[in-house]
């Protein structure tokens, strides 16, 4: 098989098999429990592309399952964003994303002086 469409693993089987186990879980227990909230706002199931693999290959893994769900895929990476593709199942959206290198990079390089920020604690203003 290509680098872009690699065989599934047995670690990839069996997470997929305790994913779907845990949701049908999930939704027997809230469908038996309806005192317990859920977000009014619905969930988002995220799956993101490997990021130590090359953009082109990202993208191929997004473009794939964008195929497989038959939706399109959302292109926002000339703006510094994602490549995605999204499909609602009402108020669960499932959407795989690829983040490309350079918006890595730069969310990398914006969050590199985060350690050197600290709170005031009287009055919750910045220092």
């Amino acid at each position: 098989m290509s680098e872009q469409n690699p065989p599934f693993t047995a670690r990839d089987l069996l997470a997929r098999h305790r994913t779907i186990a845990g949701l049908r879980a999930l939704a027997d227990f809230l469908e038996a429990n309806p005192n317990v909230p859920v977000n009014r706002h619905g969930v988002r199931y995220y799956v993101h592309s490997d990021r130590d693999r090359p953009d082109a290959c990202g993208r191929a893994f997004v473009d794939r399952v964008a195929a497989l769900l038959d939706v399109p895929v959302r292109d926002d990476t000339d703006q510094g964003g994602h490549y995605v593709a999204t499909r609602d199942f009402g108020d669960v959206l499932f959407e795989v994303v690829h983040i490309p290198q350079r918006a890595r990079t730069l969310h990398d390089a914006q969050w590199s002086y985060a350690d050197n920020i600290t709170l005031d604690d009287q009055g919750g203003r910045a220092a």
